[in-house]
């Protein structure tokens, strides 16, 4: 954690810090595979609607995990970048429901629950370290995915 002391944090909290973004960049990561094996996949009346709507939601997915990924570097440790170690540690598992429009709208949201969760987490873990850069981060992605939410409950009619 030789950058801790540089950026002015604790490397216990770094450490802490970077396991939580570790399991938040696992979840990431099936969550977006799972988005892109519903945009590949959808089929029926919805394609038009929710193909390209899946793509901008996989590609946001992904400029996230890069994110994610470099700032476990700032904090100084190794971000993990195998699916086999994200499937142990993700709650959000693989689906198979990909082409049905109505069902992977409702994995999303499951997916965005999930991560929104774990962003609130690492709000009050960074806040308690003074980990501003971390906490930025989390904050602008529930803003972010608040409003996403809201649509995709807009679109099931809720």
């Amino acid at each position: 954690m030789k950058n801790a002391s540089i950026i002015g944090l604790k490397e216990a909290d770094c450490k802490n810090i970077s396991e939580k973004l570790n399991i938040l960049l696992a979840n990431y990561s099936v969550f977006y595979q799972n988005t892109r094996g519903s945009h590949w996949n959808i089929k029926g009346d919805q394609f038009f609607t929710l193909h390209p709507k899946f793509e901008e939601l996989y590609n946001s997915l992904v400029l996230k995990i890069d994110e994610i990924a470099e700032r476990i570097l700032t904090l100084g440790a190794t971000p993990a970048h195998n699916y086999s170690d994200y499937l142990k540690v993700s709650t959000i598992k693989e689906t198979k429901e990909v082409s049905d429009g109505t069902k992977s709208v409702e994995n999303i949201l499951n997916s965005f629950k999930v991560v929104l969760d774990l962003q609130r987490e690492l709000l009050d873990i960074t806040d308690a370290a003074g980990d501003e850069g971390t906490n930025s981060q989390m904050s602008d992605y529930i803003t972010e995915q608040e409003k996403e939410v809201w649509m995709y409950n807009s679109y099931l009619g809720k």
